[in-house]
């Protein structure tokens, strides 16, 4: 199963990443061979396919139509930048939340 910045201790729930966001969004992501399930987007849940993109092993880049993903930043590879696209273009700085 792909990585998703997810250096560090587990989650609390196998599978899934938490990151809390600018805008006091809460996201859970399930990661899932090249796609990734995002919940807690204004829109409702997104599928995003793996796309390219990436400096840095550590980095990776989902997208659809709608939203675009960088996971896997920071000196940590504990921040993600989520690009929404519709309806109203939006960036979104998120961080995974700590374990426990």
């Amino acid at each position: 199963m792909p990585t998703v910045g997810t250096d560090g201790p587990p989650a609390a729930e196998p599978g899934i990443i938490r990151l809390h966001c600018d805008d006091g969004l809460a996201l859970r992501l399930r990661v899932l061979h090249d796609e990734v399930l995002v919940d807690g987007l204004p829109g409702g849940r997104e599928v995003l396919l793996r796309d390219a993109g990436g400096v840095t092993p550590q980095q990776s880049v989902y997208a659809n139509e709608r939203v675009r993903a960088e996971f896997g930043l920071g000196a940590q590879a504990s921040e993600a930048v989520v690009h929404l696209l519709q309806p109203q273009p939006r960036d979104l700085h998120c961080a995974r939340e700590a374990p426990g």
